[in-house]
């Protein structure tokens, strides 16, 4: 298999740092909101500072460190310096309990750490011996860790008299491609963790697969909003456009509405990589509650071409809120609700949906950017990467997604029982249900494990019926569930939007309640209308508490229904 990218020696991710800096040292890399960006040269000296760092401090080749941090054009020093001359990075979700990062730490064998100020005090409370330095990733300072500091003491003072003899300082080992590079924990349950192995030719293939999608130079601008420590951020957000030379920004608050939106119009963005619910929030709450505020409009925007009309519209304003130069919005980590796709279809909105993994690095399958789009589906497999359906109906062509390819990782860390659970020979089972269609695009139908069979036999997707139901303005999530044999719906309604229609502050509790009620039974009727009879749904339950979410924005489904 060959890449259209010259000077790249090989599939390791020192490879890709150095072809980058070669060809565009003096173009910005990463940056914050509102300030300077290092350029790239810049980012690379940093990097090599801090390969020295860990290295007089022990850290070797094969050897964990640990990244806990919030987003940061830190986080990328870091990275790259581990990864560098061998190191395997950790990277942790900051949405973690802290007894789950005492268990990565414990699990991994971690020997140095990475955290944010922010974080500080979760690797405090770690009684771990193994590690031999922690560094403040605001400031790339190291702080002292008394239980390592003599042994710190003595190995810095040796390498410092070596040095002083041969007169010149330790070559960094560089890793061959098919050393392990990261290892992604993709649960928080202390115990249950899944250490996902990904070697750098895992990684690095799959960032050059980004050229049968999307043309990308570096001129292009991302706007980071997605956490780095979950691949999909990692390798769409970080390592692409490192491979293209273009520049990267953070936002360092908390990102409200008010801070977003100043954070458009101070970027302009050209890339922007998100999760669903954040487009279907843009979608529900601005655009659709616009036009249902008149009515006029709400009837107008039942009738087909005039809805398109009002699309292409709002359409424009959007990008103009996108801050007016973005060609690239990209969508995955879950399944986007088919009438917002409907509408940025409409719009003309340059999205883009992908499908992967975090075990296959993740991405599997995409739309091109410019190529017209299929309704619910998530494009062709990317180049180098291969899909095919196993155990397929004969009826419908659905069955279980299974991939193989140069991106599928080494295996689960320490766990050659789940390892092979979920590979059969080269193909990784994916655990998903999907279908190829005549043209290659690909269809997910839902997770396996979710599926719920009918009294008939026949399968039920909770995916595919919560993504009518949460069209509804009125809800904001749903979970469907089998119940006693029955299929129940767990609604999470939007009590803000609801508190103003009905008029909340003024009326007693129990007409609110009542309201709700009668509410839920009128989205029952309209939502089994659009079902086939043995999908309908017996109960609309009201679940007043927000669901617990993954870091993507995934319901933890098994919360509710084991």
């Amino acid at each position: 298999m060959t890449y259209p990218y010259e000077n790249l020696e090989n599939f390791t991710l020192p490879s890709l740092l150095e072809r980058s800096v070669a060809l565009y040292g003096d173009e910005n890399s990463f940056g914050n909101v509102g300030q300077r960006p290092m350029k790239y040269s810049e980012f690379n000296d940093k990097v090599h500072e801090m390969i020295d760092l860990l290295q007089k401090n022990g850290i070797k080749k094969g050897d964990k460190v640990l990244l806990l941090s919030e987003n940061m054009p830190n986080w990328s020093i870091a990275y790259f310096a581990v990864t560098y001359f061998g190191g395997v990075i950790v990277p942790v979700l900051v949405d973690f309990h802290p007894s789950d990062v005492h268990h990565i730490i414990r699990h991994s064998e971690a020997h140095a750490v990475f955290v944010s100020q922010k974080h500080l005090q979760t690797i405090e409370e770690c009684e771990e011996k193994s590690i031999k330095c922690i560094v403040i990733l605001d400031t790339l300072e190291m702080i002292e860790n008394s239980t390592s500091q003599s042994y710190i003491s003595r190995l810095t003072q040796g390498i410092a008299s070596l040095e002083k003899i041969s007169g010149s300082k330790k070559t960094h080992t560089k890793p061959n491609e098919n050393d392990l590079a990261a290892i992604i924990y993709t649960s928080g349950t202390t115990g249950h963790s899944k250490g996902v192995m990904l070697s750098h030719k895992n990684l690095v293939t799959n960032a050059l697969a980004s050229h049968s999608k999307v043309t990308i130079d570096k001129s292009d601008v991302f706007l980071s909003i997605l956490p780095l420590a979950h691949t999909l951020e990692c390798t769409v957000g970080m390592l692409i456009p490192v491979l293209h030379g273009a520049s990267v920004y953070y936002i360092d608050k908390a990102p409200t509405p008010s801070v977003l939106l100043k954070a458009f119009e101070i970027v302009r963005p050209t890339f922007i990589l998100s999760v669903p619910l954040i487009i279907e929030k843009i979608y529900k709450n601005k655009i659709l509650a616009k036009f249902n505020s008149s009515f006029i409009v709400k009837n107008l925007y039942e009738i087909g071409f005039i809805r398109k009309k009002l699309n292409m519209v709002a359409g424009k304003k959007l990008l103009e809120t996108f801050g007016g130069r973005l060609r690239f919005f990209g969508i995955g980590g879950a399944a986007l609700s088919p009438f917002v796709e409907q509408f940025l279809i409409e719009a003309n909105f340059p999205y883009i949906i992908g499908y992967g993994l975090t075990e296959t690095s993740p991405l599997v399958a995409g739309s091109s950017l410019g190529q017209k789009p299929k309704l619910k589906s998530t494009g062709t497999p990317f180049v180098g990467v291969e899909v095919q359906i196993k155990n397929k109906d004969v009826n419908t062509g659905e069955g279980e997604i299974i991939v193989r390819g140069p991106n599928v990782m080494l295996g689960y860390y320490k766990d050659e029982e789940k390892t092979k659970e979920v590979m059969d020979g080269e193909w990784f089972l994916t655990g998903d249900l999907g279908y190829l269609d005549a043209d290659g695009f690909l269809f997910i139908s839902g997770r396996s494990k979710n599926v719920i069979i009918g009294s008939s036999g026949k399968n039920i997707y909770p995916e595919q019926i919560e993504s009518i139901i949460n069209q509804n303005e009125n809800v904001l999530d749903s979970l469907v569930m089998e119940q006693n044999e029955k299929l129940i719906a767990r609604v999470h309604l939007d009590y803000e939007f609801l508190d103003k229609k009905f008029n909340a502050h003024q009326s007693p509790d129990a007409k609110v309640k009542e309201e709700i009620k009668n509410l839920l039974k009128e989205m029952q009727e309209e939502v089994n209308s659009q079902l086939a009879s043995y999908a309908k749904i017996s109960n609309f339950v009201e679940q007043i508490e927000p669901f617990v979410k993954t870091p993507t924005k995934k319901i933890k489904r098994y919360l509710y229904t084991s």
